[in-house]
């Protein structure tokens, strides 16, 4: 396992978009991972907010560019409209926990809710 100091990172890009008509990161997720292979940076972590009154994605991806890069995807699960008006978030975490599943090599994650409270998450994996 690598130390803790390897995912220290304080430079950012953004990147903003439309989301995808299911939702989903649309060509955002194509943009973040190309600009991590052109510009041979080492992807550490993401932020998402959804804009509901624009219905816009904005995607802000934390980085090094002081070590080795290495390519990453970005990829969305819709978790379906989950109640978290309670104290109980068990569903949230089994929900988040079973999209996992899908992916390998997790890096870090986000969530964003759509204006219909869709919950999504997003997984930014290392693309071996």
């Amino acid at each position: 396992m690598g130390q803790i100091q390897e995912q220290v990172h304080a430079k950012f890009k953004v990147f903003v978009g439309e989301p995808g008509t299911d939702h989903s990161l649309g060509s955002l997720a194509n943009q973040v991972a190309q600009f991590v292979v052109e510009n041979k940076v080492a992807a550490k972590s993401i932020g998402i907010e959804y804009l509901e009154s624009s219905k816009r994605l904005i995607i802000s991806l934390g980085y090094r560019d002081d070590e080795p890069s290495y390519p990453v995807e970005l990829s969305s699960v819709s978790l379906g409209k989950i109640d978290i008006s309670g104290n109980d978030f068990s569903a949230l975490e089994k929900a988040m926990s079973d999209a996992s599943q899908q992916h390998s090599n997790i890096i870090c994650h986000e969530l964003y809710v759509t204006e219909s409270n869709e919950m999504l998450v997003v997984f930014m994996s290392h693309k071996a």
